[in-house]
């Protein structure tokens, strides 16, 4: 079990995308037990699992980056073998497919779109839903340049979307009109540099991601919004071990599982 999106339930229990060679998605009991929530799909086996997440009507979303084996042949521009799954009464299905590493995905505050980072494409798509959880309406809300790997992703109150980026621990904030200011970032130069000829090139692989050339930052990964007005924003980092935060002028919108009473 390697366990990277997480996601809370209501009964307190948490869902874990898995990826480990086992894949899928695996629920982990309060009182330590874990079981096997979707390990196949269309028949085949569910492939490691990047992200999962709880929408507010109880489904389940899911991320698969790539099929391939090991994952780093997936760091190129021109691998499109992700998708995304969701899991509800109907059960699973694949409802969007030939994404550039499929990452975290999140919906908007009113659920109109279903937002997803594709890391290697460099660019943040999303989707219109409908209710039967079919997507539909694929669009590129933002194309990032060099340097940029999108991972993680937030929202705020006034409609901008928070991306993190991981070899150049970058923030950004995309307004609701696309405008995309640098918020944070912790890079080395000569480091961006020999690993933006490694993506040119299709030889990036995981040293490029695991010797991070950094002051402070260790190669950000994901990014939520807590604390008194949910001002605070707090980050993940892959190679980290610890929280780095920062106060944010905008506040979050309110995850799915503050309105739950446990």
């Amino acid at each position: 079990m390697q366990p990277n999106g997480i996601a809370l339930m209501k009964d307190g229990s948490f869902l874990l995308a898995n990826l480990g060679e086992e894949g899928g998605v695996w629920r982990l009991w309060r009182n330590g037990d874990l079981e096997p929530v979707l390990t196949e799909i269309k028949g085949k086996k569910m492939p490691p699992s990047n992200f999962v997440m709880v929408d507010r009507l109880g489904r389940f979303w899911i991320t698969v980056s790539t099929t391939r084996t090991p994952r780093a042949l997936g760091y190129r521009k021109d691998v499109a073998d992700g998708f995304i799954v969701v899991l509800d009464e109907q059960g699973p299905r694949i409802v969007a497919e030939g994404l550039g590493y499929t990452n975290e995905a999140l919906f908007d505050a009113g659920m109109e779109w279903l937002y997803v980072n594709e890391t290697f494409a460099r660019r943040l798509s999303r989707f219109r839903v409908r209710d039967d959880g079919t997507l539909f309406d694929r669009e590129t809300f933002f194309e990032f340049g060099a340097g940029t790997f999108p991972d993680g992703l937030g929202f705020d109150e006034s409609g901008g979307v928070w991306v993190v980026s991981i070899v150049s621990n970058r923030v950004l904030r995309l307004s609701p009109t696309g405008k995309c200011d640098v918020i944070v970032e912790d890079a080395n130069t000569l480091h961006l540099e020999e690993v933006e000829l490694a993506y040119q090139n299709g030889t990036m692989g995981r040293p490029h991601l695991d010797n991070i050339s950094s002051q402070k930052l260790r190669n950000i990964t994901s990014i939520a919004f807590g604390g008194e007005g949910r001002r605070t924003a707090w980050l993940g980092c892959l190679l980290g071990s610890g929280l780095a935060r920062f106060e944010s002028p905008w506040a979050g919108i309110r995850p799915v599982h503050w309105h739950w009473n446990f």
